[in-house]
């Protein structure tokens, strides 16, 4: 990984259950930097789906009112390309980016995983990126399902691989994965030569 054009900058990996506090501790860590915060929310707006909207109402509620939103559905890549110094951007969450990205096929998929991947170790500013762990129950019973989890998956391991800390949030408790944990060297990004 080339960190000499910005070796400040930081990539943080917080991932976790849904409802686990993931969203907070992400958030916590962007305040921490004392920068400007853009988060970059990846759902699409449905107004149709009061549910959804009553999920996006409270997370914009708990964030400071002087943090700027962007709505990024498809297009991550190209916003941590755009970003400049002193932002931290918090991206929320790749789940919800992937879904929006379901229909791609395959050879689509890894070109704009790798795009993603390789914009994301150029980036001049912090980015904390937050994902879910879905590989943890059963197998899904229908393809989309397990296609969903087996992009995802394969996403938040190569992330993993290049980011400066990772965090698992369960049961609203952080665990530092980074100081815990022993990272594998045989990850798809590692094989890539990246």
């Amino acid at each position: 990984m080339n960190r000499s054009r910005f070796p400040s900058r930081q990539i943080i990996l917080v991932t976790g259950a849904a409802r686990s506090g993931k969203s907070e501790w992400a958030e916590t860590l962007a305040t921490q930097t004392g920068k400007s915060v853009v988060y970059v929310a990846t759902a699409t707006i449905d107004p149709s789906d009061s549910q959804w909207q009553a999920r996006i109402e409270k997370h914009r509620l708990r964030r400071p009112a002087e943090w700027q939103t962007l709505q990024v559905p498809i297009e991550l890549a190209a916003t941590f390309e755009a970003a400049t110094p002193p932002q931290c951007l918090l991206v929320d969450s790749l789940g919800t980016w992937v879904a929006n990205l379901l229909d791609r096929d395959e050879t689509t998929w890894e070109n704009i995983a790798f795009e993603l991947l390789d914009r994301l170790q150029q980036a001049a500013v912090d980015i904390i990126l937050v994902a879910e762990e879905t590989g943890w129950g059963v197998v899904p019973a229908y393809p989309s399902g397990r296609l969903f989890r087996d992009r995802l998956g394969d996403l938040v391991r190569q992330i993993g691989a290049i980011a400066d800390s990772v965090y698992l949030v369960v049961g609203g408790h952080v665990l530092n994965l980074t100081l815990l944990g022993k990272p594998l060297k045989n990850s798809k990004l590692s094989s890539q030569g990246n």
